[in-house]
């Protein structure tokens, strides 16, 4: 699990690296598709593939399909790393075989879940899943950090790195995991399969292209493309729940949205992601662009800096979620997730607070607090999920969860990006356009950058970029400026000195977003029921009749 979602994030970091070593420039007209499918591709198989995989480890076996994850994951990893093109044949072929890598992420993400759950008694499930929930979300971040590292000295390095984990674990995997529960047998749910897959995926790819220029404007969510697709996608996604409701052997069954703890559990799951993923893509483009360039960092160097600087974020998860695992299995769940999201939602008002050249103590503790609630949150929310469905359709479930966490990331992109953009886009063209023409750029020249969409600005700085060079290279104005003013457009602290206002005033936006998120989790959470009930029930549904309680592997 851990492997599976740094992958989602070891590539961010890795960017400029990457599209180096393939020799194509990001900004360059029509490149930036392939810089948002690098990002965004893995995100949305996983979301798409999960429920799918999940049911089809009832069916043929949980295990089976958790040890073929390892070995679709490991073969993507190889053929990542010996990417035979250049420019955009390389990256196609990079996003193709991350889709490939993604689909045995998914494998992993949807019957790992499952497996501990069929494998661990009631008592310590919590602990147990608090390991495993911990370790996907800390995956995220460490990413962060490795791919700073593993990029310097070689971009295919980044997916070098998942080999001896994915050979060591695929032969582990076949040599001792073993199925500890009785398979389903039943058909495969084509319609259900391809209208959720269909939808979900219309939905998400929608959102990909939303957060791009289109005709002029800004962004892309009036582009007929892109309204489509959303509206295609959510009316698949009702075509979905019909057919679920009428087969009779359905891909998921809907009506294990009627357990409270269960329809709850994934409500808060969704929010609570929606706000963590847009907490990260913000908090890399504050850091990179804005606050390192100031204490003297250079653009380059950010990438790596800016993982280091969020290891407190890190550290509150890996403290607070197996703890609180642990402690939940002891007390029971609802505290701990409907109090870690109050402390989530805090941390994003603390953060309201900071002014954008912050100290850095504080902007360490609000994001250690921000870790720790999301801890406290997963690993007994993860239990509870997981404890309140029966043994038959647990990979189903695990599925569903992954994809509500997954789906999660993938629209906290979309909306917070969008909200970033629109604040950038009412005050940066005019602090812009002064900026430029106080240091000499003519007129004309820093208009033009300043009409250029924010997106450009904000993805340089986000791949270790000066933006200066990206607004001012293709006009060749630069070396025609005094020298002083040269240095002064490219030095550390022109940019983020300009981008400061706009930026902040965005980030009030998003952040304040987040907040509201957080705490509507916080409130699904609190209105769960008893977890491991069924609302008819007084015993807990995770064993078929008969079955001892404490079951092990």
């Amino acid at each position: 699990m851990f492997m599976a979602t740094v992958d989602s994030s070891i590539v961010i970091i890795s960017m400029p690296a990457i599209f180096r070593g393939i020799h194509l420039d990001p900004f360059a007209p029509g490149n930036i598709s392939y810089l948002l499918w690098m990002i965004m591709g893995y995100l949305l198989v996983t979301a798409v593939l999960v429920v799918t995989l999940g049911r089809l480890g009832d069916i043929v076996g949980r295990v089976k399909m958790y040890n073929l994850g390892f070995v679709v994951f490991t073969l993507a990893s190889v053929a990542l790393s010996f990417d035979p093109f250049l420019g955009g044949s390389g990256a196609m072929w990079l996003i193709a075989w991350r889709v490939v890598q993604a689909l045995g992420g998914s494998m992993l993400m949807a019957n790992s879940a499952a497996i501990i759950t069929d494998a661990f008694p009631a008592r310590q499930r919590g602990m147990a899943l608090g390991i495993n929930q911990i370790s996907a979300l800390s995956g995220q971040f460490i990413g962060l950090i490795l791919g700073g590292l593993l990029s310097a000295w070689d971009w295919r390095a980044v997916f070098w790195v998942n080999l001896p984990v994915g050979i060591v674990g695929t032969i582990w995997a076949y040599r001792s995991l073993r199925e500890t529960s009785a398979r389903t047998h039943s058909r495969i749910d084509w319609w259900g399969n391809l209208t959720f897959a269909a939808g979900l995926g219309a939905i998400l790819i929608s959102i990909t292209y939303g957060i791009q220029p289109y005709a002029g404007h800004t962004m892309g969510w009036t582009s007929p493309k892109v309204l489509a697709g959303l509206i295609g996608g959510a009316v698949l996604l009702v075509a979905f729940c019909v057919i679920e409701s009428r087969v009779e052997q359905p891909m998921f069954h809907l009506a294990l949205f009627r357990n409270r703890a269960f329809a709850a559990g994934n409500a808060a799951s969704l929010l609570a992601s929606v706000a963590r993923g847009g907490l990260q893509f913000m908090l890399i483009i504050w850091l990179q662009g804005i606050w390192l360039p100031l204490h003297g960092y250079d653009f380059a160097d950010a990438p790596l800096w800016a993982g280091i600087f969020l290891l407190p974020l890190t550290a509150g998860f890996l403290i607070a979620g197996p703890v609180c695992g642990w402690l939940s299995d002891r007390y029971g769940v609802r505290f701990f997730t409907t109090g870690g999201l109050v402390l989530f939602s805090l941390s994003f008002i603390g953060l309201l607070l900071l002014p954008i050249d912050f100290p850095y103590w504080a902007f360490a503790l609000l994001i250690m607090c921000n870790g720790m609630g999301s801890g406290m949150f997963s690993a007994p929310n993860t239990s509870a999920i997981m404890s309140s469905v029966p043994v038959t359709h647990r990979g189903a479930a695990s599925g569903m969860r992954s994809t509500f966490q997954n789906s999660g990331m993938s629209l906290s992109i979309g909306i917070f990006f969008s909200l970033l953009i629109v604040g950038l886009a009412n005050r940066l063209p005019s602090a812009l356009s002064a900026g430029l023409q106080s240091q000499g750029v003519p007129a004309a020249t820093a208009a033009h950058a300043a009409s250029l969409p924010p997106v450009s600005t904000v993805f340089s700085a986000f791949l270790g970029i000066n933006p200066i060079d990206t607004l001012l290279g293709p006009s060749g104005v630069l070396p025609t400026l005094p020298a002083h003013n040269r240095a002064v457009l490219t030095g550390k602290e022109f940019f983020p000195h300009l981008i400061s206002g706009p930026f902040h005033h965005g980030l009030l936006i998003v952040f304040a977003a987040a907040a509201a998120m957080g705490l509507l989790a916080a409130t699904a959470s609190l209105l769960r029921g008893t977890p491991g009930l069924r609302p008819d029930q007084t015993t807990p549904v995770d064993k078929p009749a008969g079955e001892p309680a404490d079951r092990r592997s």
